[in-house]
């Protein structure tokens, strides 16, 4: 390519190039106040909050477990025949751990009742199932230690189930706080000293 090649080049394509770099610069430079606005005034803002004393909240994570179905609730007129059927039951199951077992059942199926009956604004009769849940669950850490000692004990993975649904109940306790009316305060510190048991006894099993 000649001179005169050479500065038609220039002549035509220069100020393309310098106006492609302008162009990308501003992008960068709006790429920067972006950045500093998402990343450095947020920043800026938690420390300023963290010097005054401010509280910042953060949503809880759900608890993964799942209650079973409650069946026949307590208001129901056949409700009798669900209690019967429970004893027998538990009067049949010799063995400790299945016995646990069944009380975790009998537990998780209660508090899922506590929670349908507090829905139909069934404020105290709520609180007494979640009570009896609480008092069955707290059978149970008894009950595998007697297995332990027999040479039978618990897997691993039933001690876990435990502390989840124990995480789980003190959750579901939190949302009656919330939804029951005033007046059931009392019933509800019951539960959360019942919950607080529970979890004291499950850190001293293996």
């Amino acid at each position: 390519m000649g001179l005169p090649g050479t500065i038609w080049y220039l002549v035509v394509f220069l100020p393309r190039i310098l106006y492609t770099l302008f162009c990308s610069m501003k992008k960068i430079g709006r790429f920067i106040l972006i950045f500093l606005f998402l990343i450095l005034i947020p920043a800026m803002a938690y420390f300023v909050m963290e010097s005054s004393g401010a509280s910042v909240n953060t949503p809880q994570e759900k608890v993964i477990y799942n209650l079973p179905y409650p069946g026949i609730l307590s208001d129901h007129p056949l409700y009798f025949v669900k209690i019967i059927r429970d004893r027998l039951t538990e009067f049949l199951t010799r063995d400790n751990v299945k016995k646990a077992q069944l009380y975790l059942l009998y537990s998780d199926k209660r508090v899922a009742m506590a929670m349908t009956l507090a829905k139909k604004g069934k404020s105290q009769p709520a609180i007494e199932a979640f009570s009896k849940g609480e008092k069955y669950f707290l059978k149970i850490p008894d009950l595998l230690r007697a297995a332990k000692e027999q040479g039978g004990p618990a897997p691993s993975s039933f001690v876990e189930t435990l502390k989840l649904s124990n995480a789980k109940h003190t959750e579901l306790i939190g949302e009656l706080m919330k939804t029951l009316p005033e007046g059931n305060q009392s019933g509800i510190n019951g539960l959360l000293k019942l919950n607080l048991e529970i979890k004291k006894l499950l850190e001293t099993l293996p």
